[in-house]
């Protein structure tokens, strides 16, 4: 760490809520955010004269302005994600255009679901971690709920009951993601494996016994000897063959069976599933039902929270029916902001249902995303009911026992591990 002036700090010395440590590692503060912007000068000095731009101008400008959008902490200004934002500007604007007429809200409420997939296939293919999509989840719920106090409460049609069931969904929504969004099941390094003749100690996990007998949680001392017979020379060779296939090279673990490497995470995952943009993390064994629950309290709370916002709106007509035809919603513009929001939550609700549907399909084949995505890409999976099944095989066990081993799978712990897979 170097001060502004070029002097060396100390590691431990102490920031105020207002300053920070910039790309430079030089300090500086928010109210210097403004000063020293050599790059957008230069950029604007060649934009005035007609000149063509860097190729890395756009970029360095760009890093400068992630680096210095920054607000004060305890420890020292934290920066701000800047795909944190669009969402927190771009969807009440959007909501409330859409309110303004029909066609307005038929061209908003189909061009907002293509933005959001046009950019997610964009970070996709870039590998790239976003915060843009848990931002616009967290986001809309919490300003749905906002409307939902400001618009619909005040006609009368919700009673306190109906009320408190809705913000308790919410609740325990938010408390479900922050139970998810914990550490999914990240694999640690481990240390090269020792040298032959040398001596090892190895400790079984409390979870199962070690191999010989050996009993739960005990320690055992092993010596590596080069006179080792041709059978065990040949066990071990089949098992480091094992170890080198699952071998991971960027995090340095042997991956075990069903284990993955998230590239937008970078990092393997025990069972890992899939990388979910929506919680900016990967679901894994640690999470997986966590997850799971996460989006059945929401699609609860979501279907509820549509009902009475419909049925306060459209009094005369049912739920189904009210959302395709509501006569004279957009005659008070109240009613047809309340009436948008019912259907930017439908949709929204639509896709975690599909997304719920899949999971519970793929735990009842005791398959996961990763699985089936491999399986279809080396033709050994079967496909059913129009794709939406995978059967791999492999660790099925029949539906009830499926779902018993999902239900008490086993936390994280220390890893099983064998002589040759102390590496």
């Amino acid at each position: 760490m170097k001060r502004k002036g070029g002097q060396p700090a100390g590691e431990d010395e102490s920031l105020c809520c207002c300053e920070y440590v910039d790309r430079q590692g030089e300090k500086s503060h928010l109210l210097a955010c403004c000063c020293d912007c050599a790059e957008l000068d230069q950029a604007c000095d060649r934009w005035l004269k007609r000149e063509s731009l860097d190729p890395g101008s756009v970029s360095r400008v760009a890093e400068t302005v992630s680096d210095r959008l920054r607000v004060p902490w305890l420890s020292g200004a934290r920066r701000v994600d800047l795909t944190v934002l669009p969402p927190l500007v771009l969807l009440p604007v959007l909501l409330h255009v859409a309110a303004l007429h029909f066609l307005l809200g038929l061209v908003v409420l189909a061009t907002l679901p293509a933005l959001v997939l046009w950019y997610y296939y964009v970070t996709h293919r870039k590998k790239g971690r976003t915060l843009f999509f848990l931002s616009l989840g967290l986001f809309s719920l919490v300003y749905m709920y906002y409307l939902f106090l400001t618009e619909v409460v005040p006609k009368g049609d919700v009673g306190l009951l109906q009320l408190a069931a809705i913000t308790v969904g919410l609740v325990l929504t938010l408390a479900a993601l922050a139970q998810t969004k914990k550490d999914p099941g990240y694999l640690r390094s481990q240390p090269p494996p020792p040298p032959a003749g040398a001596h090892s100690t190895v400790t079984y996990p409390p979870e199962r016994a070690g191999p010989s007998g050996v009993p739960n949680g005990a320690r055992h001392e092993v010596l590596f000897l080069n006179g080792a017979s041709h059978s065990e020379l040949g066990r071990a060779s089949g098992d480091q063959e094992r170890v080198k296939k699952n071998w991971c090279p960027a995090c340095r673990v042997v991956r075990p069976p069903r284990a993955g490497h998230c590239r937008i995470c970078a990092a393997c995952v025990q069972r890992l599933d899939h990388h979910c943009v929506w919680i900016n993390s990967c679901v894994g064994q640690a999470n997986h039902r966590c997850f799971l629950l996460t989006l059945l309290l929401f699609l609860l709370t979501a279907l509820y929270g549509i009902s009475l916002t419909l049925g306060s709106v459209c009094p005369r007509q049912s739920v189904l029916i009210a959302l395709l035809y509501c006569p004279g919603v957009y005659q008070h513009y109240s009613s047809a902001l309340c009436f948008t929001c019912a259907w930017y939550c439908s949709i929204v609700t639509g896709g975690l249902l599909h997304l719920f549907v899949l999971q519970l399909i793929n735990v009842s084949y005791n398959v996961t995303e990763r699985e089936a995505r491999l399986a279809l890409r080396e033709k050994t999976g079967r496909r059913r009911l129009w794709g939406m099944i995978v059967d791999t095989g492999i660790y099925t066990r029949g539906f009830r026992k499926n779902w018993v081993d999902f239900l008490s799978m086993g936390g994280l712990g220390p890893l099983p591990q064998r002589l040759t897979d102390l590496v």
